[in-house]
């Protein structure tokens, strides 16, 4: 019997879905109650995985709901779906198309089946996501400020930068609530803490947004990161390698870790500076720290031990 291969389009208000090698398609309505039917018609079949595309959160819970119910879920890489119907030529674009390119994607590539982080992660993440949106806007508001000349604007602007900035005290003790009120997050972030250049800010992203940190290995952990260099080279022609995709804001909170890591965190110091002797870019030499440092973060969660410098 053929393995079952499921692809799911996530939009604001249906999900479209098709089945292979059934060639079936169907659509629900994005709701607990278009999820549970597409759950119940889902788990006869025992599809041997639930493709869903990522699409800026619209997925997160219809992914819970279906991994909830038992099924084998992995959240793929739009671009990547989209390089792969390029790829066969598929062109149209249409969500019952896309449901069934991320179908047979699924059935060619067999994505890693990642699981679900539970409830306490999800709403930690959930907090670190807000908290990073009031900073956002509090940078943004900061850039008005300089530039506006009247003055009902400008008091318009103080009065929304403070609420902000109560608003980012009242995420963090929430955050820090959460926190403390878990002991297996606690000992993570108290070991991540201990490697000059994080604070609890970036140990709390990586604890609600890379729950995999320690539990892989470290070309693993790069590349979820999208940390891990690209090669592009064809015969006698070699281009530069780049980084990309991966989980953004884990990425950024790296970003600054790997700024203040280059200037206070000794072997990485020498790290960085041995690089831009040998000619490297600047900002090249600071991906190398970041990936360094999120390997070094990677080893002390798998270890359970704290920053050693002898052992960077």
């Amino acid at each position: 019997m053929d393995a079952i291969y499921v692809g799911i389009d996530v939009s604001k208000d249906r999900l479209d879905v098709h089945v292979r090698p059934r060639e079936e398609r169907f659509a629900v309505s994005r709701t607990g109650a278009g999820i549970a039917e597409l759950a119940e018609r889902l788990r006869p079949l025992a599809p041997r995985t639930v493709a869903i595309e990522a699409t800026g959160g619209f997925e997160t819970v219809v992914a819970a709901g279906l991994a909830g119910a038992g099924l084998a879920v992995a959240v793929v890489n739009p671009a990547q779906v989209r390089a792969f119907a390029q790829a066969l030529g598929q062109r149209a674009k249409s969500d019952p198309i896309d449901a069934l390119m991320i179908a047979r994607f699924a059935e060619a590539t067999q994505p890693a089946l990642r699981p679900l982080p539970d409830a306490m992660t999800r709403r930690l993440a959930a907090l670190v996501a807000r908290r990073r949106q009031i900073v956002e806007m509090l940078a943004a508001e900061g850039q008005r400020s300089r530039r506006a000349s009247e003055r009902r604007v400008s008091k318009s602007i103080a009065r929304l930068y403070k609420a902000l900035e109560k608003e980012l005290v009242e995420l963090d003790a929430d955050i820090d609530d959460q926190v403390r009120g878990s002991p297996v997050w606690l000992e993570k972030q108290n070991l991540l803490i201990t490697v000059p250049g994080v604070g609890p800010v970036i140990a709390r992203t990586l604890i609600a947004e890379m729950p995999e940190l320690g539990a892989l290995d470290r070309r693993q952990i790069a590349a979820l990161a999208g940390l891990a260099p690209f090669t592009r080279q064809s015969g006698q022609w070699k281009g530069k390698s780049f980084i990309g995709g991966g989980r953004k804001s884990v990425r950024s909170a790296l970003f600054l870790g790997a700024m203040v890591a280059a200037r206070f965190n000794p072997p990485l110091k020498k790290f960085r500076d041995k690089l831009i002797a040998s000619g490297k870019p600047k900002l090249l030499a600071l991906v190398a720290v970041a990936r360094k440092l999120l390997t070094i973060l990677n080893a002390i969660l798998r270890n359970k031990t704290p920053w050693q410098p002898q052992n960077a």
